[in-house]
């Protein structure tokens, strides 16, 4: 019972670990990322790479994998982040 709720847990993890994408998709339609914070997003990659670091201690890949995907798509959303910070103003034209 304890390897079906790890692969349980696991699976839903991924899918929780995917949700930024969410972001990401907001962020490339209005191309803007001022509403979307930074320190919060930070907080939580350090989070997911403690998480990693703990199950590859313990040799557990319940806890690795959706940590591992959340880092990464955490990364790939503040990359975005940043690039919409970055990007200068657009200019109207009449």
């Amino acid at each position: 019972m304890t390897d079906l709720l790890g692969v349980i847990a696991a699976s839903y993890g991924v899918v929780m670990a995917l949700s930024p994408a969410l972001q990401i998709r907001r962020m490339l339609i209005t191309r803007s990322s001022a509403d979307v914070s930074v320190a919060y997003l930070a907080v939580l990659e350090v989070g997911f790479a403690l998480w990693c670091a703990y199950g590859v201690a313990l040799g557990n890949p319940a806890i690795v994998v959706p940590n591992v995907v959340a880092f990464t798509v955490g990364l790939a959303t503040l990359v975005v982040v940043f690039h919409f910070r970055t990007a200068p103003a657009a200019v109207e034209s009449d």
